[in-house]
């Protein structure tokens, strides 16, 4: 019996909140990976994007039906790491905290606060321990490379947002939105934490396109699930553009330390 070979992918792209199919890849073939932390959140569709190989995996799966508190994040990396991932660029739609933050604009996130109540954060539940650094959780050759394709596409990219990470599946209080803008957060979203951490463990460069759909409810503009959709369905156009621009001038070699933070973690 012949047992069909997995492919393999270079770059790995978390889909979000209306970017749910793998349209933006050729010569795609369907793979189906079991973690040992249960199913991701589908089938992964890997492909090819401007002669580089990329994985692309729904966060949410096709037709949303994962709510932000409900995803596997852990099985989502570790499918990823399966078939060979070492850069991951997530996407998500992220409220705005900020005046000068507008409804389609992109943010390239730098850092984040998390307020998740939950969630599992950790590969590493012992007996072997990992103390992984957050100090500057993204990777700073992905977030040049992004920044210089969105001037390239001419895409409003700001060049970086703190990203507060709420439980959800709800949006926020009036109150709790304040609160986040006088922590100094500029976006607040459901899906990064711990999506970035677990990045970090599997030894990944991380990502994040923030994609913001409206101004959290501090603008007195109370936000509903209809209106993010409708400015999301404005950008998923571009954000393909952004992609196309950005995956295949990303370095074929690392040259940053994502890969290296283990190394001084394990305890």
């Amino acid at each position: 019996m012949t047992v069909a070979k997995i492919p393999r992918a270079e770059i790995g792209v978390l889909g979000g909140s209306g970017l749910y199919d793998p349209s933006i890849l050729e010569d795609i073939v369907e793979v189906k990976i079991y973690t040992p932390f249960g199913s991701p959140s589908d089938t992964i569709f890997v492909g090819k994007l401007g002669g580089r190989s990329v994985a692309f995996l729904p966060r949410h799966g096709r037709g949303h039906r994962i709510p932000p508190h409900r995803i596997n994040y852990r099985a989502n990396i570790w499918a990823f790491k399966e078939l060979g991932v070492t850069r991951v660029i997530s996407v998500s739609a992220v409220g705005s905290l900020r005046e000068d933050y507008r409804p389609g604009d992109f943010v390239c996130t730098d850092q984040f606060i998390d307020m998740t109540k939950n969630r599992v954060y950790s590969f590493y539940d012992g007996p072997v321990v990992a103390h992984i650094s957050m100090a500057d959780p993204f990777c700073p050759e992905l977030r040049g490379t992004c920044l210089e394709a969105a001037r390239e596409e001419g895409i409003t990219l700001h060049e970086r947002g703190t990203y507060i990470c709420i439980e959800g599946p709800r949006f926020s209080t009036r109150a709790e939105s304040r609160l986040w803008r006088h922590f100094g957060a500029d976006i607040v979203g459901m899906t990064l934490v711990p999506e970035v951490v677990l990045a970090r463990e599997a030894r990944m460069c991380f990502l994040n396109i923030a994609m913001v759909t409206d101004y959290d409810v501090w603008a007195e503009k109370p936000v509903t699930a209809q209106e993010v959709a409708r400015v999301m369905a404005e950008n998923v156009e571009k954000v393909k553009r952004l992609l196309y621009r950005l995956i295949p001038m990303i370095p074929r070699e690392r040259g940053c330390r994502c890969a290296t933070y283990l190394d001084e973690a394990l305890i």
